[in-house]
């Protein structure tokens, strides 16, 4: 799966882009984002409240609970506002 990273998020984690092999056991967008959580203290911290970032699957705006599949693009961004 190949997961984008945007705004705060890229600085954070330290990387615009990267390809994950995720477990059998992963299958939501959730699931993802705990997975991701597990890959260090970085991860943890950037990801760490799901109220403060959002997800697109494919370049559509997903839910925690939407299904996902290992070749899918997962972007995560922290949320849009307007003035």
């Amino acid at each position: 799966m190949k997961v984008l990273y945007f705004a705060w998020l890229r600085t954070k984690i330290g990387c615009a882009e990267e390809e994950i092999d995720l477990p059998d056991t992963v299958k939501t967008v959730g699931d993802v984002l705990d997975y991701l959580r597990t890959k260090g203290e970085v991860y943890a911290e950037a990801l760490g409240e799901d109220k403060v970032i959002r997800v697109a699957l494919n370049q559509d705006y997903a839910q925690m609970d939407d299904t996902i599949q290992n070749g899918d693009e997962f972007a995560i961004f922290p949320p849009v506002t307007g003035g």
